[in-house]
């Protein structure tokens, strides 16, 4: 079983042609902590003759540093890479390791075991073909065996292993094998896994993985590696409809225009009718041209350039598809979303969604559910929290192509990202397009905003006043708004205790709630500025992804952030609505500055230092930094000048 090579009497160039063409197999191995999966994977790779001496000889050494077996090799240092997982003796981080034998070659994934690295769980079985579940024989099914098997199953993972380890540990006892797979097979029914084969093993002592153990000769089905090596694993992806992500416009010269990606679904042939979306343009395929010549046709997997027969516009981030059997476009959606990051999901707050090779502007909103991984119930939920799954809606900035992730999971998968941090936060499924995105329109007028401002005689913006309580935000926009009015602007002031009595009456001050509270304030203010107006926001909006999302509802030069600077002591010396007491006190829970953080702009248009600056003189300021961009006095066709 084995792969040691042997080159005698064969020509080196066939050896390495048989071997490239070999069939590959990718796996994960999950399941809860201290089950033995880095030691399995140890045991492949040892077994499959891919250890070589030098790194016998570290293992050796590490072994009697690191390991757990005593005088024997700890095959699980193989794997375990970082400092901190040999020390501690878990898998943190997700660990790749490629082996073959004669039959096929293999790239497993060593998964985390502990709940709170299920995200680096959900990263190794995003393109795995079948997982390896294990089981410690003396503990049978735990919580994070039903987490890990239930995200195998949402990710479209058909091929399972049931591999129950330690059975050295009960004494090879056929009875507790057979009581753990019935306990296994009733969970999995219910969350939709059907191609399971369980099979007993110790991969400390090497029972049943590459060859059939004589300890449990009541087992009659095959070692792992027999299993892996025989498993049918069609290419689903060559059946789908083509599906071609643009991920490059090559445009070397001016006599060549191709359209670069790997095709995610199906195949192509020169002189086939193509759509581009969302656009929905069509073509036929010109040429296929890739790095070795032409071809006539290509297929899933393939990196290749796509020439037309006519010049359409096409981005990077488009979908090519065969005009017979398209993918659906939309800009809303029920997903499921894996969250994966240790700050919860906040619903109403932006963040980048990255699906296939387009990244766009999506918005989460409050969980339809959650699922109880050990009950499958259904949970009511505000929030997702790490490592939590829950169905949600998710708004778009623009349409999108994509398919339902049950029938491609390439073009229904997706990743979020935290617009500032850059952070991959959740990971998500989209199950089908919402029809009320079918029925809401934009609705053309005639009178538009440059329409109305005109008429004003102003530009119209958002002046944004931000900074803590008892900063003198309200007293310094109140003051602004007084000179603009005396000076004949149109304007109108949002405060955030004025709305908090009406539109936003229904949130409290958790942190979601502070989301959705300027979400609303946000979509209410860019109403106002469509309307011709300076509106004044004077809002604590404690976190810079709203701000920016405010902005980013806004034409350039449309919002002005205006940061009242004030210390946090001396907010709180100030105190004006003895509310720093009460959160001191306990009893105001969630108070931003005290047990709820305030992120501070990084380039506020305006800074005013209340500590060096009166409220008339920090007015006077704005008026004339407003009046120096153009925003008092406004002439429609003159160019706009930024502050």
């Amino acid at each position: 079983m084995a792969h040691a090579i042997d080159l005698s009497g064969q020509d080196i160039l066939t050896y390495l042609k048989t071997h490239e063409h070999k069939d590959l197999l990718r796996f994960i191995t999950c399941g809860s902590v201290d089950d033995g999966k880095s030691t399995l994977i140890g045991r492949l790779l040892y077994e499959s003759k891919l250890v070589y001496e030098d790194q016998l000889a570290a293992l050796n050494a590490d072994s009697r540093k690191h390991g757990t077996q005593g005088e024997e090799l700890d095959l699980a240092l193989l794997v375990d890479g970082l400092a901190a997982e040999r020390e501690q003796g878990i898998t943190i981080d997700v660990a790749y390791r490629f082996f073959s034998t004669e039959k096929r070659k293999f790239i497993v994934a060593d998964t985390p075991g502990h709940e709170q690295y299920t995200r680096n769980m959900v990263t190794g079985a995003s393109t795995a073909d079948l997982a390896v579940i294990l089981i410690d024989a003396r503990k049978g099914v735990l919580t994070q065996t039903r987490r890990h098997s239930y995200i195998v199953s949402l990710l479209g993972i058909r091929h399972v292993v049931l591999a129950v380890n330690k059975m050295d540990a009960v004494g090879y006892s056929q009875a507790t094998f057979d009581s753990i797979v019935a306990d296994y097979r009733k969970f999995a029914q219910q969350i939709g896994l059907a191609d399971i084969t369980c099979i007993p093993m110790s991969a400390l002592k090497g029972e049943n993985i590459t060859d059939r153990s004589q300890a449990m000769p009541w087992h009659a089905g095959p070692s792992l590696m027999e299993h892996l090596e025989s498993v049918q694993i069609t290419d689903e992806y060559r059946g789908l409809p083509f599906r071609l992500p643009v991920q490059w416009v090559n445009r070397p010269n001016q006599d060549f225009r191709g359209f670069a990606g790997q095709i995610a679904s199906g195949q192509v042939s020169v002189g086939d009718r193509i759509r581009t979306l969302p656009s929905g343009q069509e073509a036929r395929v010109a040429r296929i041209v890739t790095q070795d010549g032409d071809l006539p046709q290509a297929v899933a997997g393939q990196s290749i350039t796509l020439t037309l027969d006519r010049e359409i516009d096409i981005s990077r981030g488009d979908l090519i598809v065969p005009v017979t059997d398209p993918a659906a476009v939309a800009d809303q959606f029920e997903a499921t979303v894996i969250w994966m990051h240790e700050d919860a999901m906040l619903p109403g707050r932006q963040y980048l969604l990255k699906i296939g090779t387009r990244t766009l502007t999506a918005t989460i909103g409050i969980p339809r559910h959650k699922v109880n991984v050990n009950t499958l119930e259904q949970l009511a939920a505000r929030q997702l929290e790490l490592n939590e799954i829950g169905v949600c809606n998710v708004s778009l900035d623009r349409p999108i192509a994509f398919d339902p992730y049950r029938e491609n999971r390439e073009t229904g998968g997706f990743i979020l990202i935290d617009k500032l941090s850059n952070d991959t936060v959740g990971a998500g499924l989209l199950d089908f397009a919402l029809r009320r995105a079918d029925n809401i329109h934009w609705q053309a007028l005639d009178v538009n905003r440059a329409a109305r401002s005109q008429l004003k005689g102003q530009r119209a913006c958002a002046l944004w006043f931000t900074g803590l309580s008892g900063s003198g935000k309200s007293t310094i926009a109140n003051l602004v708004e007084k000179r603009l009015h005396a000076l004949g602007r149109h304007t109108y002031l949002l405060d955030g205790d004025n709305v908090r009595h009406g539109l936003n009456k229904d949130l409290g001050f958790t942190d979601a709630d502070r989301v959705e509270n300027i979400r609303r304030v946000a979509e209410v203010s860019r109403l106002m500025v469509d309307a011709g107006l300076i509106v004044l926001v004077s809002f604590i909006s404690p976190f810079r992804s709203e701000r920016r999302m405010a902005r980013d509802l806004l034409e350039q030069g449309e919002f002005v952030e205006i940061f009242i600077d004030t210390p946090l002591a001396e907010a709180e010396k100030r105190d004006p609505k003895g509310l720093y007491k009460k959160a001191r006190a306990g009893s105001l829970p969630n108070f931003t500055g005290i047990d709820s953080p305030y992120e501070a702009p990084e380039h506020a248009e305006i800074t005013i230092r209340t500590t060096e600056t009166s409220p008339e003189a920090a007015a006077e300021l704005i008026i004339n930094e407003l009046d120096k961009a153009g925003i008092i006095a406004y002439a429609y066709n003159n160019p706009l000048a930024g502050l």
